[in-house]
């Protein structure tokens, strides 16, 4: 870790005006609203030629979770609200909180005339042009509000150059490629309203970024992991003086607007009395701890770690007793209850346990220090923390770890470090969501590109030799590491011709996927929360 070297300025996003460096000065011809702040002719570019690749996609592979969302664009324009949480007319049934649930609604009202079968109820598995056209472009036009906060970081930041790679980065990052423009969500969409909230910290509209960040909640609620840093974040650096006692006035506004956005949400269910229902649908806990392929976390390794005990058990006499039910689990990367044949089972409180003590140590470090870059920092652990122990993490909440965590890749070289393992990590775990020939070189391809294009330039700014031979081992080390995914690429390319296709065995290479990324997630975790525990804010 050429890591962990303090820095004691001022950060820069908290220097008054004065002191930051104006943005580069666009040449553009376009005209934007003020907001954004100057938009260049390569910004421009970028959204265009981005947008045409996009397009390219559209014939692309498409998972199950685009009939998903053209059956919620059903539910919602053929059913009363009443009913919506309700429907089960096809299994995949509406499990989303309600703002996003109108956000189906409107996105239902053109489909409507472009397609009536999008929006009929039993047209089930309805995979027409129209439709794939249409569902389609609602994703690449959303994602626009992504890239709407990342042209407005640009703005104002104190080095332009180094926050457009961020940004640039951001936009064209593989998770949202591979999640949103070919296995099919909305992440774009959803962490642009995340990045406006954290916008909003860093100009210090406090109170925006609440809102936004409730709104958010009602959209997908995935994103209460990171609530616990905006509770600390806003209670100490806006509803509290620099002495510490509350500022009555800023508390109430908060809470009341906080609790405005949640009544809009909920408020009809509410008063429809369909409170619990709802709750059922976004909180199922029959579910088990690893999701159907082992996200890489801890668990992806305690889980491999059983496998390998139980192994040894059946050909060695080592004394170990077994679980009969663990043995015959077929929950080994299917979903359902997780039942361990050596190790004892774990339990979603015991995750929730774990999860609380490690959030804890940040948000301690918040209180003390509620600045904007350990609020950023504090938000990327809590998430990442919910993402390493979480009961039923899916590989795709990666992106809960990556997007944030990309906003302090260029503070230092050890930051920078840890953004890059993270990454490289992240971004290779959600490989297997895309396993048909075509999308494979695709993904392998556009991700290469990808780094080469945005982290190399920034390495270059960044590096900072070792400081002493432990450190020069140690970076040794993690640059093996990550030259070894090419080799794990290959043989998992390879591996079914090793093998013949053997059924037995194929769930090896996603297991040798889970458990490789996993050592790289869990390091990058173990290296930021060194730095944020060590820096000085």
């Amino acid at each position: 870790m050429s890591a962990v070297k303090q820095s004691h300025s001022l950060p820069a996003d908290e220097q008054d005006d004065s002191q930051k460096p104006h943005a580069l000065k666009s040449t553009s011809a376009w005209t934007f609203p003020n907001f954004l702040g100057d938009v260049s002719h390569s910004d421009i570019d970028i959204l265009l030629l981005s947008t045409a690749f996009k397009f390219l996609l559209f014939p692309a592979y498409r998972s199950t979770d685009f009939e998903v969302h053209r059956n919620w664009l059903a539910i919602t324009h053929s059913l009363p609200i009443s009913q919506w949480y309700y429907d089960t007319t096809s299994e995949w049934t509406l499990d989303y909180p309600p703002f996003f649930a109108y956000f189906e609604k409107l996105m239902s009202i053109p489909a409507s005339f472009i397609d009536p079968k999008i929006v009929d109820l039993q047209s089930l598995q309805y995979d027409a042009w129209t439709v794939i056209v249409y569902q389609r472009l609602t994703v690449i036009v959303s994602e626009l509000v992504l890239g709407a906060a990342l042209l407005r970081f640009i703005h104002d930041s104190v080095d332009p150059s180094r926050q457009q790679i961020l940004s640039v980065s951001l936009f064209l990052h593989p998770g949202f490629l591979i999640i949103d423009h070919i296995h099919f969500q909305y992440n774009g969409f959803m962490f642009g309203i995340l990045l406006w909230s954290i916008l909003m910290a860093r100009e210090g509209r406090k109170l925006a970024s609440g809102i936004l960040f409730a709104v958010l909640l009602n959209f997908k609620h995935i994103y209460m992991y990171l609530a616990p840093a905006y509770f600390i974040y806003l209670l100490r650096s806006y509803c509290m003086s620099p002495a510490g006692a509350i500022i009555p006035t800023r508390f109430i506004t908060l809470a009341n607007s906080v609790l405005l956005v949640f009544l809009a949400s909920l408020g009809p269910f509410m008063l429809m009395g369909q409170l619990p229902q709802l709750l059922s649908r976004l909180f199922p806990f029959t579910r088990g701890l690893n999701h159907a392929y082992w996200a890489p976390n801890a668990w992806a390794l305690v889980t491999a770690a059983d496998r390998v005990l139980l192994q040894l058990v059946k050909h060695l006499d080592i004394g170990l007793a077994v679980n009969e039910s663990g043995v015959a689990s077929t929950s080994r990367g299917l979903v359902g209850d997780t039942v361990f044949a050596v190790i004892p089972n774990i339990k979603p409180v015991h995750t929730f346990i774990i999860t609380i003590i490690f959030q804890m140590v940040y948000l301690i470090k918040l209180w003390r220090a509620p600045t904007y870059k350990s609020f950023v920092a504090a938000l990327t652990l809590c998430g990442y923390a919910s993402y390493m122990f979480g009961w039923h993490v899916h590989e795709k909440a990666v992106l809960l770890v990556l997007v944030p965590l990309t906003l302090l890749a260029s503070e230092n070289y050890a930051y920078y470090k840890t953004f890059v393992i993270a990454s490289i990590a992240g971004i290779f775990s959600l490989f297997p969501l895309i396993f048909t020939p075509a999308e494979t070189l695709l993904k392998v391809v556009y991700s290469l590109i990808w780094g080469g294009t945005l982290l190399y330039p920034l390495h270059n700014q960044l590096y900072e030799f070792p400081s002493s031979l432990p450190w020069v081992m140690l970076e040794s080390f993690e640059n093996a590491y990550l030259y070894g995914f090419a080799l794990l690429q290959v043989v998992i390319t390879l591996f079914p011709l090793m093998t013949g296709g053997n059924p037995d065995t194929e769930f090896l290479p996603l297991m040798a996927t889970s458990v490789y990324c996993a050592v790289g997630l869990i390091w990058s975790f173990i290296r930021l929360s060194t730095l944020y525990i060590t820096q000085q804010y």
